[in-house]
């Protein structure tokens, strides 16, 4: 049943990426260390890995060899991110510049808030 959960955090970070251009990374590592409960190194080791390639393949070896990284997870997001960076995409295009970036300004506003307060 977790897999339905990874696959929803792909498509989250896929829409939000594809609307804002954004990299998945701003909600990724959050979500695995507060939703899944990963460390932050195997979130970002993860978070990489579902970025492989080609942007971090050095850093995903070297997250791996230090045992930090959960591919079964990265597979799953992966498929999520593909239709959610296409659905985020054509919903920024219905957005005006101005809507947009206020948007996107509330929207890491709510992260900073989150990652600074959260326990």
């Amino acid at each position: 049943m977790k897999e339905i959960l990874y696959l929803v955090l792909g498509l989250t970070a896929g829409t939000l990426s594809g609307m804002f251009g954004i990299g998945g990374g701003t909600i990724l590592i959050p979500a695995l260390v507060f939703l899944v409960g990963l460390s932050q190194h195997e979130a970002q080791g993860t978070t990489l890995a579902i970025m492989l390639l080609p942007i971090g393949l050095l850093a995903v070896m070297k997250y791996y060899h230090s045992g930090h990284v959960h591919f079964y997870i990265a597979a799953f997001i992966c498929i999520g991110f593909l239709i959610g960076g296409l659905l985020g995409a054509n919903m920024a295009e219905m957005l005006s510049n101005l809507v947009l970036r206020k948007a996107f300004g509330i929207f890491l506003l709510i992260i900073a808030l989150y990652t600074i307060f959260a326990k």
